[in-house]
């Protein structure tokens, strides 16, 4: 496999469009200009990273990451959990239901740092160039990368990577490549990307971010199909065991070839990670009780409350730490699929949205730890707030015959008084609903007033303790005459539907980067609304919102990209795809006392892999505990 490998150019269906939009726009963001990704020239020694925009926080010499402890001990065995089950073991593409983990076992030609919003730095690729106009990116791999078999990684495999998940990988992963025209091998370590267009600026560190596959293992395979095989890999873990419904553990790899790159270094210092599988979060919490796993990240704020109270927390061998981060905490909510055509118009969205009474679900069910969303970008600068600015107005005018006015109005979700008689929201709800074309009837059931249809869905979640939140929000719309009902389904299925649209309303979170930018088609884009697997669960089909998109991937400063990001929430909350639900600005994690961490944390992770097992600490648990359980 040598030479030129080209793959057919993209459409670029919104480019002549957008095109037009810019030329008849006279002013489109007051924005600081900076330039361009610049690489070196052809021949030339390249860069050591790439950020986004402007220029990377590390230096060209740095000799590891500002939030990594140099001198953390490695060793020791580390247990969490995780829900459900899983059935395979390629994590790469759509089929199968897969374990955490998996990222540990394959390095990539780059790697991130968590301090900074986008920013990618030298794994694999010792080096990188990028054209002046963004139409290339090449890579200058080092001669030590190697698999764990010992196989030196090759531009070849590079190349095989890419076109293997091009083909075969999940829908996402060929989201972020459908941009990119060719892969050539020039040599044994150096390989070129050519771009269908120029002005990505974030193509570059997409494909930093490829995950590079041995072709000597794979082309022996059908990449396309499940496998309980574990693969080989080229990262700091390999799988050393995999139970499926009950655990998968990895191990740390000894001689791992990049153990001393800046980017590793203080990194990955667990001997062994195993995550035990449990099927429900109230059993899970009573294992972490009895000390049967290690660390928990909590999403649940009664057992944050009140689930912890042992005597193990009371004299510090547990403990209950919520650590800042500054990462956008993106949306939760009860998603619509305008798929269906109960959730087709846009009215019936928005006079469902006032039958959820958040402030009394917050002050009853959730201690009032939690803040409402209000932003698809929520804890963040990229949240659109208020009234729009001149900026972002700029950007929008040139829609606003295609758009609905509440995009030009501050937005806000319903608010009660938290006495749970939600009365007056409720009425203004059929108030809404009886202007769109229906109306209750003597049974009490709200029916369309042509068809005769009744206004009825499935709500659908994955976590039976969600189901107490579910079930007065039912409540309240049965009380307009909506019939609503709740189903709860097991991991599997639940992503299986998911993946395949597979519903009527479901519990879905859209999690964002500090620095959105390629992966926002795979949450919004007509085309992703077709995709099985894509992240557009709400089905949003908008010229407008398809337009924003490709010009936020264009963006070329910081601050074109935090307006641009602006007004696209502003179209998407003004459509009614969800009805938010709350978030919290803090990582809550509950652990047993045996781990180290350093002193600085990154702002945009937990840096868990940077922590170390303390073995002091850790002999003083197991004097304290015995063996594995809290007296």
């Amino acid at each position: 496999m040598t030479g030129m490998h080209a793959f057919p150019r993209p459409s670029g269906r919104a480019w002549p469009r957008l095109a037009r939009r810019l030329l008849g726009t006279a002013c489109l963001v007051a924005a600081v200009q900076l330039p361009a990704i610049v690489g070196a020239a052809p021949g030339s020694s390249g860069v050591h990273g790439l950020a986004l925009h402007g220029e990377p926080k590390y230096p060209p010499d740095f000799s590891h990451f500002d939030y990594v402890n140099l001198d953390a001990p490695k060793g020791g065995t580390v247990i969490r959990e995780a829900r459900g089950s899983y059935d395979s073991l390629n994590g790469y593409i759509l089929r199968g239901t897969k374990p955490p983990g998996l990222g540990l076992v394959v390095d990539t030609l780059m790697a991130h740092a968590e301090d900074e919003p986008f920013s990618v730095y030298g794994l694999i690729a010792e080096r990188v160039e990028v054209g002046e106009d963004d139409a290339w990116v090449a890579f200058h791999l080092r001669e030590e990368a190697q698999f764990h078999d010992g196989e030196p990684i090759t531009a070849e495999d590079v190349v095989y990577s890419f076109e293997l998940l091009r083909e075969h990988g999940h829908p996402r992963l060929r989201s972020y490549y459908r941009h990119v025209e060719s892969a050539e091998a020039l040599d044994r370590h150096r390989v070129r990307f050519e771009f269908a267009h120029a002005g990505n600026r974030e193509l570059p560190l997409i494909m930093g971010e490829l995950p590079v596959l041995p072709q000597h293992y794979w082309e022996e395979r059908d990449f396309s199909r499940t496998t309980m095989q574990p693969p080989l890999g080229s990262g700091p873990y390999r799988i050393a065991e995999a139970r499926p419904g009950r655990s998968i553990t990895y191990e740390r790899v000894t001689d791992y070839w990049a153990e001393d790159l800046p980017v590793r270094r203080g990194r990955f210092n667990f001997d062994r990670l195993r995550y035990d599988f449990y099927r429900d979060a109230t059993v899970a919490l009573e294992a972490f009780r009895a000390g049967e796993f290690d660390l928990r990240e909590e999403n649940t704020a009664r057992h944050w409350a009140t689930g912890y109270e042992t005597s193990a927390r009371r004299d510090g061998r547990m403990v209950l730490e919520e650590i800042e981060h500054r990462r956008p905490a993106g949306m939760q909510g009860f998603v619509f699929n305008t798929r269906r055509p109960v959730f087709e118009d846009r009215e019936v969205r928005r006079a469902l949205g006032y039958a959820f009474d958040f402030e009394w679900t917050n002050r009853q069910l959730f201690h009032s730890a939690y803040t409402r969303t209000a932003s698809y970008f929520e804890n963040s600068e990229l949240a659109a707030r208020g009234a729009p600015s001149e900026a972002e107005r700029a950007i929008l005018e040139p829609y606003r015959d295609e758009l609905p006015e509440a995009v030009f109005e501050p937005y806000q979700p319903s608010v009660t008084d938290g006495s749970g008689w939600n009365r007056d929201n409720l009425l203004r709800a059929l108030r809404i609903l009886e202007q769109a074309g229906w109306s209750v009837g003597e049974d009490g059931i709200l029916r369309h007033q042509e068809s005769g249809r009744p206004l009825a869905f499935e709500l659908l979640l994955v976590n039976p303790s969600f189901e107490r939140v579910a079930l007065p929000f039912v409540q309240n719309l049965r009380r307009i005459g909506v019939l609503a009902r709740v189903r709860t389904v097991d991991a599997t299925q639940y992503q299986y539907r998911l993946d395949n649209f597979e519903f009527d309303m479901a519990v879905v979170v859209l999690p964002q980067s500090p620095s959105p930018g390629n992966e926002q088609a795979m949450y919004w884009s007509s085309a992703a609304a077709e995709q099985p697997g894509s992240r557009n669960y709400a089905g949003v089909r908008d010229p407008v919102v398809d337009e924003l998109v490709e010009r936020l991937v264009t963006a070329e400063g910081r601050d074109e990209l935090v307006q641009l990001t602006r007004a696209l929430d502003r179209v998407l909350l003004a459509g009614h795809y969800v009805i938010p639900n709350w978030h919290t600005p803090v990582h809550r994690v509950a652990y047993w006392d045996k781990f180290g961490r350093p002193e600085i944390a990154p702002d945009y992770g937990l840096g868990f892999d940077t922590w170390w097992v303390d073995p002091q600490r850790e002999q003083r648990l197991r004097e304290a505990n015995g063996p594995r359980s809290v007296r």
